[in-house]
């Protein structure tokens, strides 16, 4: 059967009608959807807290599909829909909801679940890894002879998680305002970080870059006594305070760490002086000598890992909006838990060496046979997922001919 079972009006707007001819489709239901996207409801009543939870909404139209009113509680009291009535992705009103022969009845999914449904042919659930694994390579006279399927769907995540760090899209990111605090808490699904930018008012990123070798965050901050002794509670506990070294970084005037002498930096014509700044003409041989490492002014940003938070530098700290992109490791949500099908083959591979390279008894050739296709199946994958196009190559290269003239 075909692998698409959306039509243009299901995929695009997200939208599913159902008539009531009293015949298939009864005055209650149920109406089954059949969106890529699984329905999630707990209630029609907007004033319910748990009800902007729901990624569908439901419509009643009375004319035919002409005009459209929200099936809600809100609506007609007889309209409230337990969260019993609507199992998977079906649909069943209550006898009071009922609704007449000829009138349309519509689900209509909310924008957050169109934008995911959005692309999602470029993947596969793992579920469907895990049964085309059990079907293709489990059974008799096929490679694996007998395996339980939890051992199968430990080392199918096992290998997502090791695909997801340097193989496979799992790259996040979110836009933050940064706090007078100067401080954000690093993201649930959190890994590792791959960069952080801040936006200007033109929308351009500018990065802003670790502070590795100018602070740190200590993981403790032990109070002394005036011998310099660690002190502790009555429990004999260490007893800790606050780190000076955070609070100084964060009231640090970063202009003393850049050079940046020219305080107002703006672009008006009246302090340019034939192309230069005017103020730096003024102070010609001030600058020789900067550390090119600490010469910029877009700033550094510190990990903290004591109170998994990142810090960032006073000059970032005037409302600057801010773009962390880090990666995880695919397993943290259920909508994260899909693979692309350009590294279908690749996790197969590492299922099969994984299983296989764990029992004892197994003869030294073999596993070594699979671990070499399992890297070589990861390299391709690695290569399509690259998404490498050669008018991009060509674009580079006229690039690097280009003369510098000033």
């Amino acid at each position: 059967m075909a692998l698409i079972t959306e039509n243009n009006t299901q995929y695009y707007i997200g939208e599913e009608l159902y008539v009531i001819d009293g015949a298939i489709i009864t005055t209650t239901g149920p109406f089954v959807a059949t969106f890529n996207t699984d329905l999630i409801y707990y209630t029609n009543d907007t004033t319910a807290l748990n009800f902007p939870l729901n990624n569908f909404d439901m419509f009643l139209s009375v004319d035919g599909g002409i005009t459209f009113t929200p099936y809600t509680l809100q609506a007609n009291p007889n309209f409230a829909l337990p969260i019993a009535n609507v199992t998977g992705n079906s649909i069943v009103l209550t006898g009071p909801g009922a609704l007449a022969v000829g009138n349309v009845f519509m689900v209509k999914l909310k924008d957050s679940a169109i934008w995911e449904n959005y692309g999602g042919y470029a993947y596969i659930s793992l579920e469907d890894v895990i049964n085309n694994f059990m079907f293709a390579y489990v059974g008799y006279q096929k490679l694996i002879s007998n395996v339980g399927r939890n051992e199968v769907i430990f080392h199918a995540k096992r290998g997502l998680q090791e695909f997801s760090y340097d193989t496979l899209k799992s790259i996040k990111s979110q836009e933050l305002s940064l706090p007078p605090s100067g401080q954000i808490p690093l993201p649930p699904d959190y890994v590792n970080y791959v960069g952080l930018s801040y936006v200007d008012g033109l929308g351009v990123k500018h990065p802003i870059y670790p502070a590795d070798n100018l602070t740190s965050s200590p993981y403790q901050r032990p109070l002394q006594d005036s011998t310099g002794i660690p002190m502790s509670d009555a429990n004999m506990n260490m007893m800790e305070g606050t780190s000076i070294t955070d609070a100084r970084w964060r009231a640090a005037n970063t202009r003393l760490i850049t050079g940046n002498w020219w305080i107002n930096f703006t672009y008006n014509t009246d302090f340019w002086f034939d192309g230069y700044p005017y103020l730096w003409l003024t102070q010609l041989g001030q600058r020789y000598g900067l550390n090119p490492q600490t010469t910029q002014m877009n700033g550094w940003f510190n990990l903290n890992e004591r109170e998994g938070k990142i810090a960032f530098s006073s000059n970032l700290v005037d409302g600057r909006i801010i773009i962390l992109d880090y990666i995880s490791d695919g397993l943290a949500y259920d909508e994260d838990i899909r693979i692309p099908k350009l590294a279908e083959d690749a996790i197969y591979a590492w299922i099969i060496h994984a299983i296989l390279g764990s029992r004892i008894n197994q003869p030294e050739y073999v596993i070594a046979r699979l671990k070499k296709e399992r890297s070589a199946k990861l390299r391709n994958a690695k290569i399509r997922l690259s998404n490498i196009k050669l008018d991009e190559i060509v674009q580079v290269m006229r690039g690097k001919s280009k003369w510098i003239k000033h």
